[in-house]
């Protein structure tokens, strides 16, 4: 199966990362390149594009697709969760922007063999990003507790059933290991009422998210990586985060927030002393969502929107 990428979001992440011929930038969720040969198309000789990906399948994909640009391109195969360190190692210490696309990739989602996707019943229950990771989807529903698949259901997936979902899985897997979508599939149908499968698409939409997030740590690596990256930024440096869900965009803009405007003074006080320090601006007050012309070609994208922090030009 080919890798494809069409980039969501490609017009207005163009307009916000506003790309400096000579500048440096880094895509870390580079995927098939679709954001990647947007930016380094933009670049001279002078510029610099660091893709990182934690998917080698992407990574042999995205090499392809950006080999017109091997002169001001460099593939990194890590997780964007090490993005300083990777820097430091290409002798970078601070860029012009950076990119986050943190959707699945179709390549992903399509291929049964990765183990994404409910459609399929006799796809494995894999779904790592990083197929040199041990943790699978299938370790998690063999051997977690009822009580931790319950919590990341519900946390993850959002899942009203999760802990019907969870009995149910434990239930299963007393009987036989639960290695196959069809599998998984059967209990949640089980376990949601009739009339509660008819609604919100398919039934097993939510318990599969929440088992590729905490497969990948999707959710605590954003937590952890945004405020390292927005101090990567040079002065008026932009960092774009795509997210294709509520609990990844809560975490962005709360991040954005709290770089903007840090103090932790009670409102009483008449002056901050705190000695927080706004680390710039919040350029997207509201998520930027696809245009109805992109939805029209990428029913994918529905879920997508854009939020963009710039760093602040003067220094401190």
């Amino acid at each position: 199966m080919k890798f494809e990428h069409v980039p969501v979001l490609a017009r207005e992440v163009r307009e916000y990362l506003r790309v400096k011929p000579d500048g440096i930038y880094v895509d870390g969720t580079l995927g098939g390149g679709g954001h990647a040969y947007e930016t380094a198309s933009q670049l001279t000789q002078g510029g610099r594009l660091i893709g990182i990906d934690q998917d080698t399948d992407a990574l042999a994909a995205a090499g392809q697709r950006l080999a017109p640009f091997a002169d001001r391109v460099k593939l990194v195969h890590d997780n964007y969760e090490n993005m300083a360190a990777v820097l430091a190692d290409c002798g970078i210490a601070a860029v012009d922007g950076i990119l986050l696309d943190l959707g699945v990739s179709s390549f992903q989602l399509d291929n049964p063999e990765r183990g994404f996707t409910y459609r399929e019943d006799d796809a494995p229950l894999d779904m790592r990003m990083d197929q040199d990771g041990s943790l699978t989807a299938e370790t998690i529903v063999n051997t977690w507790s009822e009580k931790e698949l319950t919590r990341i259901l519900r946390e993850y997936g959002e899942e009203r059933f999760a802990a019907r979902i969870a009995a149910g899985i434990v239930k299963m897997r007393q009987e036989e290991p639960v290695v196959r979508a069809g599998q998984l599939n059967a209990v949640i149908r089980d376990a949601i009422p009739r009339k509660m499968r008819e609604k919100g698409g398919h039934p097993s939409k939510r318990t599969f998210q929440a088992l590729r997030i905490a497969c990948n740590r999707e959710l605590d690596v954003l937590r952890d990586s945004l405020d390292t990256m927005i101090d990567l930024l040079a002065p008026g440096g932009r960092l774009c985060v795509i997210t294709f869900h509520s609990l990844e965009d809560r975490i962005v803009k709360n991040a954005f927030r709290n770089a903007e405007n840090p103090c932790i003074c009670p409102p009483s006080f008449p002056v901050c002393t705190c000695g927080r320090v706004s680390k710039g601006k919040v350029l997207t007050r509201k998520a930027v969502k696809p245009s109805e012309e992109e939805l029209e070609r990428n029913r994918r994208s529905a879920s997508a929107g854009l939020r963009v922090f710039e760093k602040r030009t003067e220094q401190l």
